[in-house]
């Protein structure tokens, strides 16, 4: 089966994770992803663990892309990715508002080459305003966009740092969906565009909370009807921890039907929602004394099931390389090479009934795919890309740094 982008060329000029994540999942989608990287190659190259030389970090965001690696601070470097993104169907870029403009391959200067272009810019506040000029990362993005303040107050916790980092990610996704709509579009009208995606923007439409923090008295102490933060987590007699979802003020009726405890719901300390809010760490304690008398999960989730309550068994990410689940599904693939064994991979989220999609291939060493790629696109000749090399023009690196 054919791949749905199989015919689109993108060029790659992302770094670390928002715009990576992005072009990892054009290159899933079967898109010829290009990546370009300055001589010290992209800064996720230098994370560990490393698996037969690849930084897993770097592979999982730009397996199956052929990476180029160019130094840009030379005329004939900013002339050769200008080239480049003049012949592609879509420029990925994170970098700050002006900067590839003073380059020369900003979107003004590749559209004029190429008014077909998708030119995707992913930044922290959009390419205009007051803020658009600012450093902005995903810690950055989850303090002032008020994810960071939502959490410690619903968790009742001083504020702490995100084990993920959301806003990168949640943009790169957006940023696929738009440039998607894009090239749709433009199969429509033959004109490309500039889609400017906002990191601080995606956050507001990301945190599902936003409308209702919005509309809300601050004061007013709502009783949520959703929501991960009021979800129970318990710990079964066994020690296995669980994560029952669901506010229990509003499923408190399904939780005395699975314990067996019908005459609860008349007491008057959970008898309304606004009771059981007052006394919410009474209802805690009760689910927990229950939780505790299991001591197999799987007995857990069929008592909690007779209520049609869901419920999930608390596991490290390292289980899921030999969760069955996973395995029925090839959630994985391995890209690893002979030298330093098995490389998991999230293999992709999405299947089709007629087209093929995910990782492909291996991660590649910087500048692995210089000649080829130049070859191709650009019909270089071999001289051509050897004085190239000599002027430091081109880097590559074909063992481990």
């Amino acid at each position: 089966m054919t791949a749905p982008l199989e015919h689109v060329r993108v060029l790659d000029l992302s770094r670390v994770l928002s715009g990576p994540s992005c072009g990892k999942a054009l290159a899933d989608l079967g898109a010829d992803v290009i990546k370009v990287e300055p001589p010290e190659g992209d800064l996720t190259r230098t994370a560990q663990p490393r698996v037969g030389g690849f930084p897993a970090y770097f592979a999982q965001q730009n397996c199956g892309k052929r990476c180029l690696s160019v130094d840009v601070r030379i005329d004939a470097g900013r002339e050769l990715v200008a080239d480049l993104a003049a012949a592609c169907d879509v420029v990925l870029e994170n970098f700050r508002p002006g900067v590839l403009d003073r380059l020369g391959f900003g979107y003004a200067a590749i559209r004029a080459r190429n008014p077909k272009i998708v030119y995707c810019s992913i930044t922290g506040y959009g390419q205009d305003g007051p803020m658009a000029n600012r450093r902005a990362y995903a810690p950055v993005m989850h303090a002032e966009l008020g994810l960071m303040e939502f959490s410690a107050r619903k968790l009742r916790s001083e504020p702490r740092q995100e084990s993920v980092s959301h806003a990168d990610l949640y943009s790169g996704v957006q940023a696929t969906v738009a440039i998607l709509a894009a090239l749709l579009q433009r199969e429509r009208t033959g004109e490309g565009q500039h889609v400017d995606v906002s990191m601080a923007e995606v956050m507001l439409q990301a945190t599902e909370w936003t409308a209702v923090e919005l509309a809300a008295d601050p004061d007013r102490d709502l009783l949520h009807l959703f929501g991960s933060f009021n979800a129970p987590v318990l710990r079964l007699g066994d020690g296995t921890i669980v994560h029952v979802p669901g506010d229990p003020v509003s499923s408190f009726p399904a939780w005395c039907v699975a314990m067996g405890r019908p005459e609860l719901t008349e007491d008057e300390r959970f008898a309304t929602r606004e009771a059981r809010h007052a006394n919410r760490d009474a209802m805690l304690a009760l689910f927990q004394e229950f939780a505790a008398t299991f001591n197999e999960f799987d007995d857990f989730e069929a008592a909690l099931g007779t209520a049609r309550l869901a419920v999930g068994q608390m596991r490290p990410l390292r289980d899921v390389g030999t969760a069955e689940w996973a395995r029925e599904r090839e959630a994985l693939v391995d890209v690893g090479g002979d030298e330093g064994g098995p490389l998991l991979l999230p293999r992709s989220p999405f299947r089709f009934s007629n087209a093929s999609a995910g990782t492909n291939g291996r991660p590649a060493w910087q500048g692995q795919h210089n000649r080829e790629v130049l070859r191709a696109v650009l019909g270089m000749s071999d001289d051509a890309i050897d004085r190239l090399e000599a002027d430091g023009v081109l880097v590559s690196r074909t063992v481990s740094p």
